[in-house]
């Protein structure tokens, strides 16, 4: 038995067009699993798809508002009609905004509750209401595995991020109780963890962490003091901890949070 196989295992991945989630739903697909792109935009869904029919992988992609229960009921039904299952379902829609961010010329008394609320929204709720929708589905099955994306910003208090330090920390709480919940009230087959990546540059961060010509920026160049390894992460350096999660290997384990980050949450800055 391999304990790694994860062949023809339908995994849904909600923010699947964004950098981190396109190279996983890419690892997945090459290690045989069906992969379902969940997002907003149908255009973006579509290129992201695209990519993984022609190397010959299975997908399926559907637009859907991860905060709207309609809308994800209808997603998971469209999925259970083509596929008939769901196995794993990964959550990697998750964000940030300016109101919510506290630049280096503000305080925290300039935060943007508007900003904040929409925030949290994303990143607490629209992790809270996937796993509910495909959650009741894993607990008709008896099985499935939940993954959650949480951050660095939850070990620490890093500065200027509040509103996004703040809805992450709520999500990992969110993913020991609802595997609490899973496992004790459905079956020990249905596993609910999270990993918390460390600094890795995409599109949302470039600009902070780079400058122009490519060269750090001063808070890119303090992230890297206090990474052991002096790097950022590349985005397929995710795809083993996913892999590990998603599968047998770890069907043990339950209500974690793993770290793949560089060394970043061991470190002391000392």
């Amino acid at each position: 038995m391999n304990l790694f196989n994860i062949k023809n295992k339908v995994a849904v991945i909600t923010g699947g067009t964004g950098v981190l989630g396109s190279s996983i739903a890419g690892h997945l697909a090459a290690s045989g699993a069906k992969i379902v792109i969940i997002g907003r935009n149908q255009e973006t869904i579509d290129n992201s798809i695209s990519t993984l029919t022609k190397n010959g992988y299975d997908a399926l992609g559907i637009a859907a508002d991860i905060l709207n229960k309609k809308s994800l009921e209808e997603a998971r039904e469209k999925i259970v009609n083509y596929y008939g299952k769901v196995d794993i379902l990964l959550n990697a829609a998750g964000g940030n905004m300016p109101g919510a961010t506290i630049s280096e010329d503000q305080t925290i008394f300039d935060l943007s509750m508007d900003a904040f609320q929409t925030v949290t929204d994303l990143n607490l709720n629209g992790t809270v209401l996937p796993s509910i929708i495909f959650g009741e589905l894993m607990a008709k099955q008896k099985e499935g595995v939940i993954i959650n994306f949480s951050s660095m910003t939850v070990e620490r208090a890093v500065t200027r991020v509040v509103g996004y330090s703040a809805s992450k920390a709520a999500m990992e709480n969110f993913t020991r109780w609802m595997a609490v919940e899973m496992a004790t009230k459905f079956s020990d087959k249905i596993r609910v963890n999270a990993i918390a990546p460390g600094f890795f540059i995409g599109n949302q961060n470039r600009k902070l962490l780079t400058n122009e010509d490519g060269s750090y920026s001063p808070r890119g160049n303090s992230i890297i003091n206090n990474t052991p390894m002096k790097r950022f992460g590349e985005a397929n350096e995710l795809a083993g901890a996913i892999h590990f999660l998603c599968s047998e290997a770890s069907q043990f384990i339950t209500g974690i949070v793993l770290p793949v980050d560089g060394g970043f949450s061991a470190f002391s800055g000392v």
